[in-house]
């Protein structure tokens, strides 16, 4: 495992022990990175319009498309440490 792919790891773990939760801005984009990170671009259909959280989230996701999973695992990292 790399050392990029380390800090990953133990930035998700620590974003489950973060003392304040963060508003929902920046859980969808939390969620997006680690998405990225973790899947790569977003695939399937985009929700319907009455599920509004999975749309959010996929709509999140989906705006990373293209972005390089090192760059998700980095720019989550970076999150999480901000929100310690």
């Amino acid at each position: 495992m790399s050392d990029l792919e380390q800090q990953f790891q133990q930035a998700l773990a620590d974003s489950k022990l973060l003392s304040e939760r963060p508003d929902n801005m920046t859980l969808l984009k939390l969620y997006a990175l680690f998405k990225q990170a973790s899947s790569g671009d977003a695939v399937g259909e985009r929700p319907g319009m009455t599920d509004f959280v999975a749309r959010a989230k996929w709509d999140a996701w989906n705006d990373l498309q293209g972005r390089a999973k090192a760059e998700a695992m980095t720019q989550y990292v970076e999150l999480v440490e901000s929100l310690k």
